[in-house]
């Protein structure tokens, strides 16, 4: 077989594996423009939590929604607009009162953050498990990316359309909280205005991660690239650049494995995130390796 045939079978091969799907489908191409819709909103978010020393905190808001999204489905079915509305409502209650009792009790904003979510979780399950069937409580936990039709992906759209312009305003009392929050409450009225803000933001996006991937995935889309991108560069800018780009990438990649291996897509995106986590926490300029190769060496005499 000559040389011009075998690389027309590797182009026809390569071809078949990374392109036709998305060709071929509506389906994976309403879900790839979802994700790419997530990537450049969550991802950035993701960094921002992280430099706040907030990531668990989006993995409690995460599970904070799912009451609120239940009670959307016991209403009106698997109605976007209810589950969406629901969700940001439930949110946005557990983000205040843990707010209040935080600035009002003994309690730290953490502590009484984690018992809210808790409760919100339990309370979620519960009422998915008993009123829902378990597709139901799998479609809620675990998402359906492949099932995105035109008006979720819209909201997708639209909330990172917002979630971007929201970032933009907040952007200076973001990185100054994040640096020094004592000094932005000294010098600025900004300091509550960013923080609530940012949690309103952090909540709208788990809810559109939510549709797409689900309660128990959504949030694996915000800390896992930022972690990530954290080992390549000290610099905010690149960092909120890195994390969409280690998103998106993660999100095409897991498209595709999940179409030709047959495994369910949340899971799968949220594997390849935490590969590219761990390959840049080996190599990443930051990481172990990088880390290792820049340390001087002392011989001794």
């Amino acid at each position: 077989m000559s040389a011009d045939m075998l690389d027309g079978l590797s182009l026809a091969g390569l071809w078949a594996l990374l392109i036709e799907p998305f060709l071929e489908f509506g389906f994976m191409r309403r879900a790839l423009a979802g994700c790419l819709a997530l990537s450049v909103s969550a991802a950035p978010m993701g960094v921002f939590l992280m430099l706040r020393r907030m990531s668990m905190t989006g993995d409690a808001m995460a599970h904070a929604i799912l009451p609120g999204a239940a009670i959307g489905y016991l209403f009106a079915g698997l109605s976007l607009g209810a589950m969406t509305i629901g969700g940001i409502v439930a949110g946005l209650v557990v983000a205040v009162a843990s707010g209040l009792v935080a600035r009002g009790t003994v309690l730290r904003e953490d502590a009484s953050m984690a018992a809210f979510y808790l409760i919100s979780l339990a309370l979620g399950v519960l009422t998915v498990s008993t009123r829902g069937n378990n597709v139901d409580l799998l479609h809620v936990l675990f998402g359906t990316v492949l099932s995105l039709d035109d008006p979720a992906l819209w909201l997708l759209v639209g909330i990172a359309g917002f979630t971007l312009l929201g970032l933009a305003v907040l952007y200076r009392p973001l990185v100054l909280e994040c640096l020094d929050p004592a000094f932005l409450r000294s010098v600025s009225r900004w300091s509550p205005v960013s923080h609530y803000g940012f949690l309103a933001l952090l909540v709208i996006n788990l809810v559109a991660g939510f549709h797409a991937l689900g309660t128990l995935m959504s949030v694996g889309l915000m800390v896992l690239p930022a972690a990530g991108a954290r080992f390549w560069t000290r610099a905010i800018g690149p960092m909120l650049a890195l994390a969409s780009g280690f998103a998106l990438l993660a999100c095409t990649v897991g498209l595709l494995v999940s179409y030709h291996a047959d495994w369910p897509t949340s899971p799968v995106i949220v594997m390849v995130l935490g590969l590219l986590y761990l390959g840049s926490l080996l190599v990443g300029r930051q990481g172990l390796l990088g880390r290792l190769w820049r340390s001087p060496v002392h011989l001794k005499a």
